[in-house]
């Protein structure tokens, strides 16, 4: 997954950088070195990058994602995209 990919993922998300951060346990400043090209996520959070790339397509997850992650947390918002791209 490229830069470019990686962004257009977590706005499709519908997240900040703040929030796509949380998912994967880094700092708003990780997300932002990953989407310039400086840093790269390691292999576990692309492959769940590449799940959630699945799972946004599922319009009911993209809309819920947000207020699940906010209000329920972290974990839920995790179980509630791998689950939804299970259904593809």
């Amino acid at each position: 997954m490229n830069k470019d990919q990686l962004a257009t993922l977590r706005k499709n998300m519908g997240l900040s950088q703040p929030e796509f951060g949380q998912l994967f346990g880094v700092h708003p400043m990780t997300v932002s070195k990953w989407e310039r090209g400086v840093l790269a996520p390691n292999e576990y959070q692309l492959a769940l990058m590449r799940e959630f790339q699945i799972a946004v397509q599922n319009e009911k997850a993209r809309q819920t994602v947000k207020s699940v992650l906010i209000g329920a947390g972290i974990a839920a918002a995790l179980l509630l995209l791998l689950d939804a791209g299970k259904g593809k």
